[in-house]
């Protein structure tokens, strides 16, 4: 069977599955041994086994159910709340107050989480009622929390760069501090945004009188742990103190510590942790084995290969593929979640873009840079629906024209990242 008629064999079978309503998991494990048994019959049957068993003991994997483990106890021990309350007197004297606030908070936020969900549900759950009392207007709030939110992937740890680096084999610890500097910067850009528009429209932001009616003048020493806890971890791994995956299970130690001080250490608290991070991680363990399944068939049936071939054939410049590159994660955002989209695409365009010169660490963060865009733009951008449930009462369409300014933000800041790799690499090539 060539590889054009595994073309058709694999589209069958995962768009054949999605628009069943199976699983997305389910859809790339079955395609991934729909072709095997067509090239091979039952013969590589016993390999899945192996697959399952080496990545459920994979080490670098360990470091997902720890990392999600970390932000739940940040989360459930009430420490997430008193960050933002401290944090949002660092920001009370710059245009746009408490949605400048949101930014930055999910920035910091996001170096305990791991997660673009997981950051947007906890800082919206503590921002929306607040800014809402003071006087912002939703069409400003909702996208500083969608497209800060989104910086849960960018800024270390990051679930997608943990499976990303095992799936290509990279550097987990390149791949981490290369997410540094471009998601400082991006986070800078979303402020100045924030700033502009706030300047520019005054109606969107209460006056400075009633936003700062309430302060507590030792609520900035509630935001130092946190900052201690992200410092500490990244610190860590810079210096080569720890690994990723010892620095995950560093972080839960910490996060706990933290929140036994402020007492929110408690057994519901803990429970609750847990069993939300065993559900979490088996999520992402299923789809990550399911994944492994369809790259193996996709390796050992000839279908990369030819896939690759194929793309260097056509001989495209580099900056014409990057670009094809966009619209295709565009159209993905659309039927798909960021680490599914990562998983089906990163095995068949990993070896045409190394091919032709990209860095594979920057190429890891590109492919997050479009998994946040897919984040925030409809119809299945996860953060819309995630901020859509902690406030009902505002419409997805209000959401979704609140963050689509960022996405163009983040569409700009990919070619700005193609046009200076250093952005991405220096970090890295300064640890080496």
């Amino acid at each position: 069977m060539s590889w054009n008629e595994l073309v058709v064999l694999y589209a069958l079978v995962i768009v054949g599955c999605l628009a069943g309503g199976v699983y997305i998991g389910v859809a790339m494990g079955l395609a991934g041994l729909v072709g095997i048994t067509a090239m091979f019959g039952t013969d590589l049957w016993e390999s899945i086994g192996g697959i399952v068993w080496n990545n459920s003991t994979n080490f670098t994997l360990v470091a997902i159910p720890l990392f999600i483990l970390m932000g739940e106890i940040i989360l459930q021990g009430g420490v997430a709340t008193r960050f933002y309350t401290g944090l949002s007197r660092v920001f009370r004297h710059v245009p746009g107050g408490l949605a400048q606030t949101n930014i930055a908070g999910c920035a910091v936020f996001s170096a305990v989480s791991g997660s673009s969900v997981a950051t947007a549900m906890t800082v919206g759950s503590v921002a929306v009622g607040e800014m809402r009392k003071r006087g912002y207007k939703d069409s400003l709030t909702m996208g500083t929390l969608t497209a800060g939110g989104s910086l849960g992937i960018l800024i270390p740890p990051s679930i997608p760069m943990i499976v990303y680096a095992s799936m290509t084999h990279q550097s987990v610890i390149d791949l981490l501090m290369a997410g540094i500097v471009p998601g400082i910067l991006l986070a800078v850009l979303f402020c100045v945004y924030v700033g502009v528009r706030a300047t520019f429209n005054p109606s969107l932001v209460p006056s400075r009188e009633s936003a700062l009616e309430e302060s507590d003048a030792n609520a900035i020493r509630d935001s130092l742990p946190i900052i201690v806890l992200v410092g500490g971890v990244i610190i860590g791994m810079y210096v080569g103190a720890f690994t990723a995956t010892e620095a995950s299970a560093v972080g839960v130690v910490l996060s706990a510590i933290i929140a036994f001080y402020y007492g929110g250490l408690t057994w519901t608290a803990v429970k609750t942790s847990f069993k939300n991070t065993v559900m979490s991680s088996s999520v992402i363990m299923f789809i990550t084995i399911c994944a492994q399944i369809l790259q193996y068939g996709i390796v050992v049936t000839g279908f990369g290969d030819g896939v690759a071939k194929f793309i260097t054939g056509l001989n495209l410049s580099p900056f014409v593929f990057f670009c094809i590159l966009l619209l295709i994660y565009v159209i993905l955002g659309m039927l798909m979640e960021g680490l599914s989209m990562m998983l089906v695409t990163v095995p068949l365009i990993y070896a045409p873009m190394t091919a032709m010169g990209f860095d594979g660490v920057w190429l890891g963060i590109l492919i997050i840079l479009y998994i946040e865009l897919g984040q925030i733009h409809p119809p299945v951008g996860l953060n819309l629906f995630a901020i859509q449930s902690i406030s009902p009462q505002t419409s997805l369409s209000t959401i979704a024209w609140s963050s689509l300014p960022y996405c163009g933000i983040i569409i700009a800041f990919a070619f700005l990242i193609y046009l200076v790799p250093e952005i991405v690499l220096w970090l890295p090539q300064t640890m080496r």
